[in-house]
C-alpha cells in the first residue's frame, strides 16, 4: 500500500491507523497547494480532487475519501481491532466518523483554515463550534474513547482536534474534550505520527516562505 498524504492534514488519521496495525506501507507526500507530489508529478493524476488521503492498494487501484480509507485499513488489518464487529457498535463508529467529517472537519475547521475564506465565513463556522463541542463533551464524559476501545474514529478525531491550535480554538473551554485529546496525543501511534508530520509541516512552511 501507498498512502498519499499532506503533513498534519486529515490523512494523518490513516498514518495513525497504519501504525496501530503495524502495517507495511509507503508514504508519499503531496503538496495540496500546488497539487504536486514530492517528485514534482501531478497529484491530480492520483486523485482528480487533489485531496488527501489517497491510498494505492496492492492491486494498483486508488481509494479516496478519508472515512472510506480508514475503514478499509481497519478491515484489512482486523488484528489491530480498529473497528468493532458488524452490528450496532460498528454503526456507532460510522456515526462518529460522519459527525467528525461533516460537523467538525468540513463545517467548522476547513473554513477557518482556508486563507481564501472571508471573515464572515470564518465567523459563521466558528459560531457552529460550541454546540458540536458540547455534544462531543457530553458523549466523552466518563469514557476513554469514542467507543469501547480505540478505533479509527479516535484516530480521526485526534487529527481534527490538532487543528484547534492553528485556528485559535481553546479546547480548554471543553475540559473533557481537552483531556481526551491530551490523552490521545500520548498514545504511541499518535505521538509518532504527529511528531513526524509536524517536522514535515515546518519544513513545508519554510519552503513556501523561501519560494
Amino acid at each position: 500500500m501507498e498512502l498519499y498524504f499532506a503533513p498534519l492534514a486529515c490523512s494523518l488519521a490513516t498514518r495513525i491507523a497504519l501504525y496501530e496495525a503495524g502495517a507495511a506501507a509507503r508514504y508519499t507526500q503531496a503538496d495540496t497547494h500546488t497539487k504536486t507530489l514530492s517528485d514534482g508529478s501531478d497529484f491530480f493524476a492520483i486523485n482528480p480532487m487533489g485531496q488527501v488521503p489517497a491510498l494505492r492498494l496492492d492491486d494498483g487501484s486508488i481509494l479516496t475519501e478519508n472515512t472510506a480509507v480508514l475503514q478499509y485499513v481497519a478491515e484489512k488489518f482486523p488484528h489491530a481491532r480498529l473497528a468493532p464487529a458488524p452490528g450496532l457498535e460498528r454503526s456507532r463508529m460510522q456515526q462518529w466518523l460522519g459527525f467528525i467529517g461533516t460537523e467538525l472537519h468540513k463545517a467548522v475547521f476547513v473554513p477557518m483554515l482556508d486563507d481564501h475564506a472571508s471573515e464572515e465565513v470564518k465567523r459563521y463556522s466558528r459560531e457552529k463550534l460550541p454546540r458540536r463541542m458540547e455534544t462531543l463533551q457530553a458523549h466523552l464524559r466518563g469514557r476513554e474513547f469514542l467507543l469501547e476501545e480505540f478505533s479509527i474514529a479516535d484516530a480521526y478525531l485526534a487529527t481534527i482536534l490538532n487543528w484547534a491550535q492553528a485556528t485559535e480554538v481553546d479546547l480548554k473551554q471543553w475540559p473533557v474534550v481537552y483531556e481526551y485529546h491530551q490523552r490521545l496525543l500520548k498514545r504511541p501511534s499518535i505521538a509518532k505520527a504527529a511528531a513526524e508530520e509536524f517536522a514535515m509541516y515546518k519544513e513545508e512552511v519554510a519552503k513556501r516562505k523561501r519560494a
